[in-house]
């Protein structure tokens, strides 16, 4: 996803007057335990988008079964690096399958904040800077992640 979160992040900061400054850099990757790690999500990531090619997409219940999804949990890291050096983390958790179960209630909280929450002006808006501070309110309150800083 790093092409799409690095001009959403840039774009956020343009909306809301470069609140990381203007010349805040944002790049992301994925960090795995070990080679092998990497090497088993590159060949499962490629054996189902080949997959996926060759028998039109996932039929229905092709999915993680119930059980599968609500055991799902993820816990996301997000490092920074200011200025002067110093250091900054931020952590995001979701307590469920974060393709099904966590997606979609994100999904469903983002269109009521919108609905309900935010008012734009018109114009292309990121959801950071339409519905930020609301949205994390509500995904903290209704759909099971947090946010912390340290």
């Amino acid at each position: 996803m790093a092409p799409v979160n690095t001009k959403n992040v840039h774009r956020t900061n343009f909306l809301l007057g470069h609140p990381y400054g203007t010349d805040f850099v944002y790049d992301e990757m994925m960090v795995a335990p070990g080679f092998g790690e990497i090497g088993r999500v590159t060949t499962e990531t490629f054996a189902t988008i080949f997959s996926l090619l060759g028998t039109g997409g996932l039929k229905p219940g092709a999915g993680p079964t119930r059980e599968e999804r609500a055991k799902g949990f993820y816990d996301i890291l997000f490092l920074g690096e200011l200025p002067d050096g110093r250091r900054v983390e931020a952590v995001v958790t979701g307590d469920r399958d974060p393709g099904y179960g966590s997606t979609s209630k994100m999904i469903a909280e983002s269109a009521l904040c919108l609905v309900r929450d935010v008012q734009g002006e018109g114009g292309t808006w990121t959801p950071g800077a339409l519905m930020g501070p609301a949205l994390r309110k509500r995904l903290k309150e209704r759909a099971g992640l947090t946010f912390n800083a340290r």
